[in-house]
């Protein structure tokens, strides 16, 4: 059968979803339905099988239980985020622990989304391929190179406070990049999930605030830059324009 959203694209080719997960009856499922869904699918049932699948062709994205029998998925995330070959490698989370815990130490793994058992699987092919399109377009808007002790260096994905450096997975350079680049503009959860999860805004999620309470922590000395606007979301502000 035909996906009725055509195939899933990764730059000019089909996208290849690698699914590492123990039950091998939730592998059945998930590899039906993202071919359904335009994907190609591999799979692999323990970390270091999905190893052994990343020798031999590098996904362009990984979908990763985090309890396997042999390694935990932050593990196998933490090896793929720290090795060149992949540490461009989308990762999303699959995982039945739903805790913010779990998800901020994802998140600081380099996780790029997190989806929580039980799951719409209509949602998770949604997030999947938002996840492939953030990865393959740049932010539209460059943002200033500076904004109070902040500063981004967008072609070398760095990011600077008070000139110490910084470290951001991907999503959280992107988040960063999207407030400096429409400073002092409040910018809602559903405005976020569009434009920098590239997800729909009736998709219910914690994800932004996750992120954004993880990136502020990060921001150390310039953390009040990035401001909540309560009931509405969030904007980032020069120093001189604190409320």
């Amino acid at each position: 059968m035909r996906s009725r959203h055509g195939p899933a694209y990764y730059g000019s080719a089909v996208a290849n979803v690698l699914i590492v997960e123990d039950e091998r009856d939730l592998v059945s499922l998930l590899e039906f339905n993202l071919r359904q869904g335009g994907f190609e699918t591999a799979s692999a049932t323990t970390g270091e099988q999905a190893f052994a699948q990343v020798r031999r062709r590098v996904p362009d994205l990984v979908l990763l239980d985090l309890m396997l029998p042999d390694l935990s998925g932050t593990e196998v995330c933490r090896r793929l985020k720290s090795d060149p070959r992949t540490r461009h490698v989308p990762v999303v989370m699959l995982t039945a622990r739903g805790e913010e815990l779990d998800r901020v130490v994802g998140f600081e793994l380099g996780a790029d989304d997190y989806v929580v058992k039980p799951f719409s699987v209509r949602e998770l092919v949604l997030r999947l391929r938002a996840v492939l399109r953030r990865a393959a377009r740049p932010a539209s808007e460059p943002p200033p190179e500076t904004v109070g002790p902040i500063r981004v260096d967008v072609e070398a994905h760095r990011c600077f406070v008070a000139g110490e450096e910084i470290e951001l997975t991907p999503l959280e350079f992107k988040l960063l990049t999207t407030f400096m680049s429409r400073l002092g503009r409040v910018q809602s959860r559903e405005q976020l999930l569009s434009d920098v999860w590239e997800m729909s805004s009736e998709i219910e999620t914690r994800t932004v605030d996750t992120h954004v309470k993880r990136l502020r922590e990060k921001l150390g000395a310039a953390r009040d830059l990035l401001e909540t606007v309560r009931g509405v979301g969030y904007r980032l502000v020069e120093p001189s324009d604190r409320s």
